[in-house]
């Protein structure tokens, strides 16, 4: 009897031991279909999502992502330059001695007076790294001109690993006088490579996505994925021509030259440069690359010759504000205002004058100083375009044979004063009265010297009060004034004649020539109280 009770007791205990088991591990059966399940909570909720439309949704665009990447990062090439610099004596001389003195100082003896450096300057390697993009199965590669400046080396990594020494074939650069797009082009002894094609970076849309491919900070291959943040962001790092797209896909030291590319696996643009804040020099989610159809536009050039030929006109110009298109009368303020035309320029030739509102080039409307800036570069050489002017308000047509831009055309064009001199009070002569908060003197030969001004005329601004149309619009003491309302000012007397009309006119804008000390023109709209004084309002 005690054995069958004992035996029964461990049969009880097992049966309770595997139940519990049961219980543990959560296994039921489903007599539905005579299988064991385990109802686990995080998988019910998993499964239940994993077979929802939102996520299938997401798994196909990480899945177009991945096949994305997959499908064009061997396009994206590392380029490593190496530059031989040869050290200044003169500065390493001086260098050593501080730290001569310096040590001395420090340890309180004295080095050995004949302790000579050497005369004979030693060269040294700087290397640098960047990246690249195939753009022909034959080994031509688009970078940018900054990563391989001044290089006695290039050398292409291909992301098999392969090595390539590189020629270079064509350079534009972004930082010279005739500053252009800071592009380069690069050629590899190889065939049959994964060309990226080119997409059409004008139908770009902000908000569209994008990924970024290229060797941040040594870290080859790298993939970052962003939007495009804005679109024809111009004239940064001294690029004139760079007409950027604003991204914030990821972009650091080292991307420079990489790909921008769209989800159709096209690429819309060659990462340059970002912005940095602060302390910092990496990203901060700001990034701009040349636009591809701009890559693509002068790729053919700069293989051929090597370089880039722009059309030239020689004016210097300025937006047209609403203070101008009201003053002017004009129906908007698309346009640009010529403020200076270069001596012997095409411009000049074809009859521009500074005051002109250049409207229309060869028949397409000018939206602005970039747009008629990349409008003329683009056009060939020995071009003669028709330029539609408003003049006096009247509209006139020009026509202008366009030259070459050169680093001499760029230079007719600059202000003949690198710096203005040093500001003198002007002898003691009768004031004006006060227009748009300023006064002025006649310009004597003394006040000519002082601020050097040679062979002008006018009269020169010898007060301007604070918070006035003057001040807000930065004429300074010293400033002269040569038009007002395009009518030419020689003297006071002139001066006077036309600050009383506009009085009677009861004017409330008036448009002013001005030339400072330092060689700059600029026509300035000032907003003037009927009476002439000042409007502070």
């Amino acid at each position: 009897m005690l054995n069958k009770s004992n035996i029964l007791f461990k049969r009880t205990a097992i049966f309770l031991i595997l139940a519990g088991l049961f219980v543990v591990a959560g296994l039921v059966i489903n007599n539905a279909t005579d299988e064991f399940v385990v109802p686990i909570a995080i998988g019910d909720t998993n499964t239940e999502y994993t077979a929802s439309e939102d996520f299938q949704h997401l798994e196909r665009a990480n899945r177009a992502f991945i096949n994305l990447v997959s499908k064009t990062k061997n396009s994206v090439v590392q380029i490593n330059t190496r530059v031989r610099i040869r050290r200044d004596e003169s500065s390493r001389l001086e260098r050593d001695e501080l730290r001569r003195r310096t040590l001395e100082e420090w340890f309180g003896f004295r080095f050995p007076d004949d302790m000579q450096t050497p005369e004979v300057p030693t060269p040294r390697r700087s290397q640098g790294v960047g990246s690249g993009v195939i753009v022909s199965e034959d080994g031509y590669i688009l970078t940018n001109n900054h990563v391989i400046d001044s290089a006695n080396e290039i050398k292409v990594t291909l992301p098999n690993g392969r090595e390539y020494e590189a020629e270079l074939i064509g350079q534009d650069p972004g930082n010279s006088g005739v500053s252009g797009t800071d592009l380069a082009v690069l050629k590899i002894d190889a065939e049959g490579l994964p060309a990226l094609p080119f997409g059409d970076s004008d139908a770009l849309e902000v908000g569209e996505w994008v990924i970024a491919i290229g060797t941040p900070l040594n870290l080859s291959q790298t993939v970052t994925r962003g939007i495009v943040s804005a679109k024809n962001r111009r004239r940064f790092s001294n690029i004139q021509y760079g007409n950027f797209i604003q991204t914030d896909a990821p972009i650091n030291r080292g991307n420079s030259g990489g790909a921008l590319i769209n989800i159709r696996g096209e690429l819309v643009g060659i990462n340059t440069l970002i912005a940095t804040g602060g302390f910092t020099t990496g990203n901060i989610g700001i990034g701009f690359a040349i636009p591809s159809n701009t890559a693509n536009a002068l790729l053919p050039q700069l293989i051929e010759n090597g370089e880039i030929v722009r059309g030239w006109l020689g004016i210097s110009m300025e937006k047209v504000s609403h203070e101008l298109a009201e003053k002017l009368n004009l129906d908007s303020t698309q346009g640009v205002l010529v403020e200076a035309v270069g001596p012997d320029s095409p411009a000049e030739k074809g009859g521009i004058r500074h005051g002109d509102v250049i409207v229309e080039f060869n028949g397409k409307p000018v939206q602005g100083s970039s747009d008629l800036m990349f409008t003329v570069a683009e056009t060939a050489v020995g071009t003669s375009v028709k330029i539609k002017v408003v003049r006096n308000q009247k509209e006139k047509v020009l026509k202008v044979k366009l030259e070459r831009r050169t680093e001499e055309a760029v230079a007719s064009l600059r202000n003949p004063v690198e710096s203005a001199p040093e500001m003198i009070e002007p002898e003691e002569l009768p004031e004006t009265e006060p227009f748009a908060g300023m006064q002025t003197q006649k310009l004597t030969p003394e006040l000519a010297r002082r601020y050097g001004y040679n062979n002008e005329k006018g009269v020169i601004v010898v007060n301007v009060e604070e918070d006035s149309p003057a001040a807000d619009n930065g004429i300074q003491v010293g400033y002269l004034i040569k038009e007002i309302d395009y009518i030419t000012i020689e003297d006071l007397a002139d001066y006077r004649k036309v600050v009383k009309e506009l009085e009677n006119k009861g004017e409330e804008l008036a448009l002013v020539y001005v030339k400072s000390p330092n060689g700059s023109v600029n026509y300035l709209t000032l907003k003037i109280n009927s009476n002439g004084t000042e409007d502070n309002r």
